[in-house]
């Protein structure tokens, strides 16, 4: 039977005459309020077509998906739109391609992408752009994309020389990527915005297709969005937005956690809720969060509570280094769940930053410890694995815009961003693909002969291989073509040493391989086309499959920790330069690295472990390192010290009874 809502969460979905902000601490049920709020729309006769629910990540988009449809059937649920910022983002962008000036089938540029044509554009105009500058280039043009500054305004916001080249390259940037009908991950919210600002017909449209906004992580949201809901909404700001500025660690993507008290500033109307009945974690725990924080500036005060009892003291383990640390979690975490009967899914190791995690790997595997590292790098992230992906689409597709532009100059072929600029108002002109326009007569009036003859060159040797790899042995063709075009030179001269050359050129061996298995799964045989959907397939499920780890010990970031819980948690490194981090001390970010360390208190529902080291090697030596700050901010009263205190002789037989019943488990289950 489903719990009640408690009064503050039922006037938050019940109210609907007024904007409404709902603040909503850690474990305060905010997705049932926005998923509560979504039917009550519906059943006071707003068809859920009208209805929009954004968040920041599909896992949030699917979860909030998924409970809505457990509280409405099908046809009630008809038309609803749940998703990310930018998925909304690309549907406004592919629908309103035509105001935009694009035509359809709308290439996505991720980040490797829009690295490739910046540095293309520095290689062709060094005397504007510095080559070395390159990523700093690209971070700057996002956080003004972020913004929501043009490349008018960028140059006008300009400090100093590189800021006023990054602003050149900004507006280079957008002209290239219109005419390659592409956009990046940043303008999936900017053109919409300069859309709705540009054609107010259009916003209109879109005010009457999205008649109720809901918003959720609303502290996460930048500027860019933050107008983005404006716009949408209007004046009467038909919208519900649920959000903490207590759990705003996003700053460095552009988050503004101020985008709350700027609601109050743009709609008066503005209704304020607050949600601080806490159903995770124990009252320990929640006094320890609450008590840290408050050493935060607040615009919403707020104080969490439980009716889950006073709860376990909080653990502080203190270690000689990282190695005796991530030995001892390791044992305290098999001691623990021999003595309790708990699954390993039930304890979480929380770090700072992902480097933590290899010692931790280690010493989970010494004592036979499954587990899993939450956000790791996926196989289909490296861009090695992206190229060749890309290489095999555009044999099976010519038409497939986004593979062409991504592998045309990889490895180079002297084919710059001018030639493909030209290239792509050609297509748009024709209304062809770029592999199309590439053979058409009509071309050689935009091009020099040897660029025409480059561009021709590279698409006769992709159609030669697609024919070849229908009439034969196709993955005998595809290794030679790989050697052909020089791709393992191309990685040597690419990567940053050797060695990481050699591993990513594995990675390319290893998906040639895993892609001929498929082909000869069963007795006929599967065309590359078959195979290469299969991948991809595989892919999609393997990350669904992640989310879903198994009886695994988590291994996550605090970042990637937020919006998940688990019974026993471990935050480890709780020391200065760590947590807080080094580069958030020298440039005045303490806030954020104690709404960090919030965060991550908070995702504990039964205990809590806090671990820092002694001393700690850095680049080869060991040095000192001081307890965090933090520790110091949190109740004393609530705090325990196991190492002050000698282990009891029993509780020490009771540690090797329980790693010996694991080594057993083990050998049983061998």
């Amino acid at each position: 039977m489903a719990i009640e809502l408690n009064p503050p969460q039922r006037a938050a979905v019940t109210t609907v005459d007024c904007p409404l902000l709902v603040i909503a601490g850690a474990g305060s049920g905010k997705t049932r309020v926005i998923t509560e709020k979504i039917a009550h729309l519906v059943r006071q006769g707003t068809a859920a077509r009208y209805i929009t629910a954004v968040t920041f990540t599909n896992k949030a988009a699917r979860e909030m998906k998924s409970r809505v449809s457990r509280t409405l059937d099908d046809r009630e649920l008809r038309g609803l739109t749940v998703s990310t910022f930018h998925a909304l983002g690309l549907d406004i962008v592919r629908r309103e391609h035509k105001a935009l000036g694009l035509k359809s089938g709308i290439s996505i540029f991720d980040e490797h992408d829009r690295m490739a044509v910046i540095r293309e554009l520095c290689a062709q105009h060094p005397e504007r752009f510095d080559a070395d500058l390159a990523a700093a280039y690209a971070s700057q043009i996002s956080r003004w994309k972020n913004l929501f500054l043009l490349p008018e305004q960028a140059l006008q916001a300009a400090t100093d020389e590189p800021q006023r080249a990054a602003a050149g390259l900004y507006a280079e940037l957008l002209r290239l990527l219109k005419s390659y009908n592409a956009v990046d991950f940043d303008d999936l919210i900017l053109l919409p915005v300069m859309l709705f600002q540009q054609h107010e017909e259009v916003l209109e449209k879109w005010r009457n297709r999205i008649r109720y906004l809901l918003v959720d992580e609303y502290q996460d949201t930048n500027e860019t969005q933050y107008q983005l809901v404006k716009l949408l909404t209007g004046r009467l700001g038909r919208f519900t937005v649920v959000g903490d500025d207590d759990q705003s660690i996003y700053a460095w993507r552009g988050a503004q956690p101020e985008n709350l008290a700027q609601l109050q500033r743009d709609f008066p109307r503005l209704k304020v809720i607050k949600l601080e009945q806490n159903y995770r974690s124990t009252g320990r725990i929640l006094r320890a969060a609450n008590q840290l924080i408050a050493n935060n500036p607040h615009v919403f005060e707020k104080k969490l509570w439980s009716a889950l009892g006073h709860g376990d003291p909080i653990r502080v383990l203190r270690h000689a280094d990282e190695i005796a640390e991530a030995r001892q979690i390791a044992s305290d975490i098999v001691h623990h769940k021999f003595r309790h009967g708990t699954e390993f899914r039930d304890y979480a190791l929380l770090y700072r930053g992902n480097h933590q995690s290899r010692l931790f790997e280690r010493a989970l595997r010494e004592f036979s410890v499954p587990y899993f590292i939450n956000g790791g790098p996926s196989f289909f992230g490296y861009a090695e694995i992206k190229d060749v992906l890309a290489y095999l689409r555009l044999i099976i597709n010519p038409d497939d815009d986004a593979a062409f532009l991504r592998i045309v100059n990889v490895p180079r072929r002297e084919i710059g961003p001018a030639t493909l600029e030209k290239l792509g108002q050609y297509a748009q002109r024709r209304h062809v693909s770029l592999f199309d326009a590439c053979f058409e007569l009509g071309l050689a009036q935009e091009l020099s002969d040897s660029a025409l003859q480059r561009l021709r060159h590279f698409c006769e040797r992709i159609s030669d291989v697609a024919d070849r790899c229908e009439r034969g042995d196709t993955f005998g063709v595809l290794d030679d073509f790989i050697t052909g075009i020089g791709y393992e030179h191309w990685l040597r001269e690419n990567s940053a040493s050797a060695a990481t050359a050699e591993r990513r050129y594995g990675n390319v061996r290893e998906l040639l391989d895993w892609l001929k298995r498929i082909a000869s799964e069963q007795e006929e045989q599967k065309t590359l086309a078959e195979c290469v959907s299969k991948v991809l397939l595989l892919d999609l499920l393997d990350r669904q499959d992640e989310e879903n780890s198994g009886d695994r010990v988590n291994l996550m970031t605090l970042h990637a920790a937020k919006g998940l819980e688990f019974p026993y948690v471990y935050v480890v490194g709780v020391e200065e330069n760590l947590l807080p981090h080094q580069t958030s001390i020298e440039e005045n970010g303490i806030e954020e690295e104690r709404r960090l360390a919030y965060v991550g208190i908070t995702r504990a529902q039964k205990q809590l472990t806090l671990s820092y080291c002694s001393q700690r090697k850095r680049y080869g030596e060991a040095v000192s390192c001081e307890p965090s700050r933090f520790l110091e901010e949190l109740p004393p009263e609530d705090l325990e010290w196991p190492d002050r205190v000698p282990i009891d002789p029993e509780e020490r037989k009771e540690r090797g009874r329980a790693s010996l019943a694991q080594l057993r488990s083990l050998l049983s289950d061998g």
